[in-house]
């Protein structure tokens, strides 16, 4: 049998199409549209995923032919944090964290357009100063929020770039590339990142990547899980699941220790990042279960914050000592912002640190002190809102200080002496735990559920049992404006519920369900996910009744359904799919954009190569002929000496020409460079 690569059927009489490999598995090069699962067990069934849509056939081949025969590599877990990101696999019984090309273990989750191409990773966030307009950064703030959201706002008053208000109040980012006016939504974005960190993984396992777990903060509501498996999605990623950042960390922290646990152990997971802070009080017992017991955290509240208040300071001092105001100059407040970022690193080993500058608005240099005392005075409401949602999360736990056996730092902004500080005041002077590694555990534990997930034999793999619970209530809006619970927070999932409601007006035909999220009494202070409708016979008010069933799944993603008891009428919707948020159509749109940047990238590396290789070439050139005149004895001619020193002022011209060429161009002006140069060095 074979089968077309795509979704629509399977034929006995179709070729396979370039890409694909025979037999049931599909890579990255099978075209942009489709992906496909494996499920790893002796009868393999090959799943391809289309939104809302699957095909499924058997194949009878075993676990270790699949392996073998089509180069699928196990499956990846992913930390996408705000302003880093980190890849790891489980391999060998252990997980090992991925290096990517520049040998880091963390990457930035930047994208940067240029006029010549797009760079992804610490490239892109060192072009945030000379390219401020077309370098994006916190996708993580905007993905899955509405433009008119309070908290989108205040980010885009702190961004260089442009964020407009697109199709269904849907956010985009405007700027230019390559000479055209572009358009990309916060999950494309992350999808380039998520790509990266895929591409990443393959290069390093030697196989095609599919499956995949990718974490998310603790308080990201519906709509904010359902963009961020959208991305993945789009990255070519079958998401296994999304799991919370500080239920990831625990697993980190706690899998290796489950076997000596004599009792249930409490742990508090303290996790503050570069844009989004969790906290999560878990339990752990000798079965290797962890049992969330409670959540709290801001998705808005992380070291961004911190850096943007330095920035703000020190962009009041500049106005006031030289009376030039450059909070329109987005080059200098890109500058600033790194530079802030890399003194508040530096303040949490010295007490203070010198941000220098040069020419950084209208000339004038830049050269101003900053103390540890002075940021910590600065950022001293955000450390204290961290430690009321410690308070939060434990009374919602109802546990006291005393009942928490571990307190576990997650996230590179819990070096900050202040916070630690801080934290350890609040639990009487308890010792922190600071062996995982803040910036890899939440890959790690994800790393560890992905093979559990894709069906690892492993035993320590497979003695592990999550038990996460939904950050936020959900509800429906009831005819008196409040918001009536039928999912309370803290509640585990998977989970269904349901509750009854009535017509509120004689003659009501129908019942409109507004779905909300969040702890306000209030509706509409809470954040809307959709609505639904249920048909219901005409009566008096109050006699046709509607049972609402809520099903939360194991990402935390809402499905709802309604039912009028009386005829049985059922009404389902899933949430996630309401109007606000990306249609089919944007999602098919992203998946090709993304192969056609794939192309574009590998074109710009190649041309690069090229340009490296010239530069390369001029280098080895002037090397030699510097050797020659050192020596005093040569046999070239003047004037040829002078002919091959013109060549290489003219091929130099080329290399640090702004535009980046062709390859052919480069491997040209090589090519001449290197019959001129060997003519007249043989004579040397």
């Amino acid at each position: 049998m074979r089968w077309n690569g795509r979704l629509e059927e399977w034929t006995e009489e179709e070729e396979s199409p370039s890409g694909v490999a025979r037999g049931g598995v599909a890579g990255w090069n099978c075209g942009p549209r489709w992906r496909c699962r494996r499920l790893r067990q002796p009868m393999v069934s090959v799943v391809f995923f289309r939104r809302c849509f699957c095909v499924r056939s058997t194949i009878e081949v075993g676990h270790d032919s699949i392996m073998a025969g089509y180069g699928i590599a196990p499956a990846i877990g992913i930390d996408l944090g705000t302003t880093y990101c980190c890849v790891g696999v489980w391999l060998n019984d252990r997980v090992e964290i991925i290096l990517n090309d520049q040998g880091n273990r963390t990457m930035p989750s930047c994208v940067s357009f240029t006029d010549v191409g797009r760079v992804i990773g610490e490239g892109a966030k060192n072009k945030l100063g000379s390219h401020p307009l077309s370098t994006i950064y916190d996708a993580k703030r905007m993905i899955g929020r509405r433009f008119n959201d309070p908290k989108l706002q205040q980010n885009m008053k702190l961004w260089p770039f442009q964020v407009i208000q697109g199709a269904n109040n849907i956010p985009k980012i405007a700027l230019e590339y390559k000479g055209e006016k572009r358009e990309f939504f916060a999950e494309e974005i992350s999808s380039m990142v998520l790509i990266k960190l895929k591409e990443t993984a393959e290069a390093y396992l030697g196989d095609t990547v599919l499956d995949a777990v990718i974490t998310v903060p603790a308080y990201f509501d519906d709509s904010q899980r359902q963009a961020t498996q959208d991305a993945g999605f789009v990255a070519g990623l079958n998401v296994l699941q999304i799991i919370n950042e500080p239920t990831s960390a625990a697993i980190a922290y706690g899998l290796d220790k489950s076997t000596n646990i004599t009792r249930d152990t409490h742990v508090l997971i303290f996790d503050l990042g570069g844009g989004t802070f969790d906290v999560s009080l878990v339990t752990i017992d000798k079965k290797a279960t962890f049992k969330v017991k409670a959540v709290a955290g801001d998705t808005n509240l992380g070291g961004q914050d911190f850096d943007n208040l330095m920035v703000n300071h020190f962009v009041k001092q500049f106005n006031e000592k030289h009376k030039k105001d450059m909070s329109g100059n987005t080059k200098a407040l890109g500058r600033l912002k790194a530079a802030c970022e890399k003194s508040k690193r530096v303040l949490s080993s010295a007490t203070e640190t010198i941000i220098e500058i040069d020419a950084l608005h209208e000339g004038v240099d830049f050269s101003m002190k900053i103390s540890r005392a002075k940021f910590e005075h600065l950022n001293q409401d955000f450390f204290t809102k961290c430690i009321k949602m410690v308070e939060s999360c434990l009374h919602d736990a109802n546990l006291n200080k005393k009942d928490v056996d571990e307190v576990v730092l997650v996230g590179g902004s819990t070096r900050i002496p202040k916070v630690q500080h801080l934290l350890k005041e609040f639990f009487n002077g308890k010792e922190l735990c600071k062996k995982i590694d803040a910036d890899e555990a939440v890959a790690h534990g994800a790393s560890v559920l992905a093979a559990k997930l894709s069906g690892n034999t492993s035993l320590q793999v497979n003695k592990l049992h999550l038990i996460d619970v939904i950050p936020l209530s959900l509800g429906v809006n009831v005819h008196d404006g409040s918001l009536s619970v039928i999912v309370k927070r803290n509640t585990p999932k998977p989970t269904t519920k349901e509750r009854d409601y009535v017509t509120s007006e004689d003659n009501q035909t129908i019942i409109t369900f507004n779905v909300y999220q969040g702890e306000r009494f209030r509706s509409i202070d809470n954040n809307w996910l959709g609505k639904f409708q249920v048909p219901v016979p005409r009566g008096p008010k109050g006699k046709s009744k509607v049972k609402v069933v809520f099903n939360i799944d194991v990402n935390g993603i809402l499905n709802c359904s309604g039912e009028e008891v009386t005829t049985g009428l059922k009404k389902k919707v899933r949430i996630s799919h309401d109007k606000q948020r990306l249609s089919k159509e944007d999602i098919k749109k992203m998946i090709i954009d993304a192969h056609r940047h794939k192309l574009d990238d590998e074109e710009f590396k190649e041309k690069t190569v090229a340009r490296t290789n010239l530069e390369d070439f001029i280098y080895s050139v002037k090397s030699k002929i510097k050797g020659i005149k050192k020596s005093g004895k040569t046999k070239i001619k003047k004037e040829d000496m002078e002919k091959l020193e013109k060549a290489l002022e003219a091929a130099h011209k080329i290399v640090n020409g702004r535009k980046l060429l062709d390859v052919d161009e480069y491997e040209k002006a090589s090519n001449q460079l290197a019959n001129l140069s060997v003519r007249i060095l043989s004579h040397a």
